[in-house]
């Protein structure tokens, strides 16, 4: 089982110290939601992208839900890197769809949490062109997310995600274009590491042991050898998102965001 070694201690990025201009001037729209399969996730996905890039649209949106079974491949992934024959996803009933996003393939289903972040760069704070900006503080977010769970992290030089002892514990997905972020990120907490097993999900890893076999997914559960409630996760995928982007106001809504950027959604909380 791929496990990175352990590096020195390194602190989590936060958005504590930015400038008033480093902040997202507008309040995190937080929706926190159920299971939704890859095509409606697709078609949402596309409409919410269109209504934050509208100047004075929709806020910076998160939606924190669970893609049904399936098996996505980013940009810097291939049918190869999904070890299983044709009539083996026929019989587990999974298919393999290939997204506009970054990463490479990555397996979806219960006990995994989705991260999707839908915003103007402008709007987080940051310069249109600014990816890796972006990129860091998603990542720094999901981090600090695993670290509230008690997990050990670390990261790897050139790879993007966030490994744990049992391998890649958060995967990125991510899509930006024109300025506009959409797609995001998927932290394995009770997955079915017999199935991760058998796809790898970073593009040009490498085991411990040097050789080619390319790192898997592991698990948040496996790592600490005990369960871990997925409600817990989820409010540490929020915490740590809205931390490291340093937004100041977030309002947390269950649901799926409705058309227009209104419409129902029971408002659960509003921080600030």
């Amino acid at each position: 089982m791929f496990a990175p070694p352990d590096p020195p201690p390194t602190p989590v990025p936060t958005g504590r110290g930015r400038t008033a201009a480093e902040r997202p001037a507008r309040p995190l729209s937080v929706w926190l939601a159920g299971p939704i399969g890859i095509d409606a996730y697709a078609e949402m996905a596309e409409r919410l992208a269109t209504d934050v890039a509208e100047p004075g649209g929709r806020p910076p949106t998160l939606v924190v839900c669970e893609l049904e079974p399936v098996i996505t491949v980013g940009r810097q992934g291939s049918r190869v890197d999904v070890r299983l024959a044709d009539d083996e996803l026929v019989a587990r009933r999974l298919a393999v769809r290939f997204m506009g996003r970054g990463g490479g393939a990555i397996p979806h289903g219960p006990g995994q949490v989705c991260a999707a972040i839908f915003a103007r760069l402008d709007d987080l704070g940051l310069s249109p062109c600014d990816v890796g900006g972006y990129l860091g503080r998603f990542e720094a977010g999901l981090e600090a997310a695993l670290r509230r769970l008690r997990c050990g992290t670390t990261r790897r030089p050139l790879m993007h995600g966030i490994f744990g002892r049992t391998g890649l514990l958060a995967a990125l997905g991510v899509a930006i274009r024109g300025g506009v972020a959409r797609h995001g990120g998927f932290v394995n907490v009770a997955a079915d590491l017999g199935l991760c097993n058998r796809i790898r999900s970073v593009p040009g890893g490498t085991g411990r042991s040097g050789g080619a076999g390319l790192p898997t997914m592991g698990s948040v559960e496996a790592d600490l050898q005990r369960r871990v409630r997925l409600q817990e996760a989820r409010s540490a995928v929020v915490e740590g998102i809205t931390e490291a982007f340093a937004f100041s106001r977030s309002h947390v809504q269950s649901g799926f965001p409705p058309a227009g950027g209104v419409g129902p959604g029971r408002r659960i909380c509003r921080a600030s």
